[in-house]
């Protein structure tokens, strides 16, 4: 995309180089247009979780901003010699997750591939005025994350058949869900940043969080959330492929202090490990930090996790404590 000049308007609030969740475009001065897409290949096995993981994972990025979705358009790349039914369930899981999230499935595109594919391209709408980026967050706020950490790490010992459907049932439980009970939570209170966690683990989105506001970030390793065994796994070197990449890339920014090699290297794969449909990650006026807490306790009847804070010092910065 380095290569793509950026898209220039008055009304495009936000476009692809400012590294946020969704594109955003002004439709009036009390409405605007939030635009994302994204799909993958089958985390689990069953087909109709499958559909909904994805679909939970495409509407997150809506979320995110702290945008009301409003329309889904299926995306689906899968071999005919699968079956009709297979597809069907697939895109009944995206369908229902939809659903839940208020919106509707509108209609959407298929082709016939080897390796099978699916996601959702979303339409959403926010006040131009109340779109939450993933910069702004200031020091001293409270660093909050609403799911557990490792699906990843999990997925691949799944792989590995180290892992079965019902030892994984929590994890994939967590990809379903949606995280619109987050952003409820991140609308009552002041929220000065938000994204979500996907692809490049909590340390990479966290980082592009402190980078876009000019912070860095102390975190907490033993307030982290993680689900059963992960760390473990990630000790056994039971880590996804893309993994190894995003840690070499995340070393300059997430300094190894007095950590000695082992240890800062296990924690790392777990700081990268790369989430699908992760929680949010969400930067809190300290103020309100138990608000928050409580709004998505209401919601969801647990509590999220306080992970670290905002500090001042090298923009980007993410400090293991």
């Amino acid at each position: 995309m380095k290569k793509i000049a950026p898209a220039q308007s008055p009304n495009l609030l936000l476009g692809f180089d400012t590294s946020d969740d969704a594109a955003v475009f002004r439709l009036s001065d009390d409405q605007a247009a939030v635009l994302t897409l994204d799909f993958f290949t089958p985390v689990v096995d069953d087909p109709y979780e499958f559909g909904a993981i994805a679909a939970a994972n495409a509407l997150s990025d809506v979320f995110a901003m702290g945008a009301t979705p409003i329309t889904a358009l299926n995306i689906l790349a899968f071999p005919c010699k699968l079956g009709n039914d297979v597809v069907a369930e697939v895109m009944r899981g995206g369908s229902d997750k939809v659903a839940e999230a208020g919106a509707f499935t509108v209609g959407g595109h298929s082709i016939d591939d080897e390796e099978p594919k699916y996601g959702l391209s979303v339409f959403g709408v926010v006040h131009p005025d109340h779109i939450i980026r993933n910069g702004g967050a200031r020091p001293g706020d409270v660093l909050f994350y609403t799911k557990k950490i490792g699906t990843g790490i999990l997925t691949s010992a799944f792989r590995a058949k180290l892992e079965t459907d019902e030892s994984m049932r929590e994890a994939i439980n967590s990809m379903m869900e949606l995280n619109k009970y987050g952003a409820a939570a991140m609308r009552r209170v002041r929220t000065h940043a938000a994204t979500d966690v996907t692809g490049f683990g909590l340390a990479g989105h966290l980082h592009e969080m402190l980078e876009a506001s000019g912070c860095a970030a102390r975190l907490q390793w033993d307030a982290l959330p993680l689900f059963d065994k992960v760390f473990d796994y990630a000790c056994a070197y039971c880590r996804p492929g893309k993994t190894f990449s995003i840690i070499q890339w995340a070393q300059p920014f997430v300094p190894q202090g007095t950590l000695d090699d082992n240890d800062y290297d296990n924690r790392m794969a777990v700081l990268c490990d790369p989430q699908t449909s992760g929680g949010l990650l969400v930067a809190v006026d300290p103020a309100d930090a138990d608000a928050f807490d409580a709004a998505f306790f209401e919601q969801t009847k647990r509590h999220a996790s306080r992970i670290g804070e905002v500090i001042d010092g090298p923009a980007g910065n993410v400090f293991i404590a």
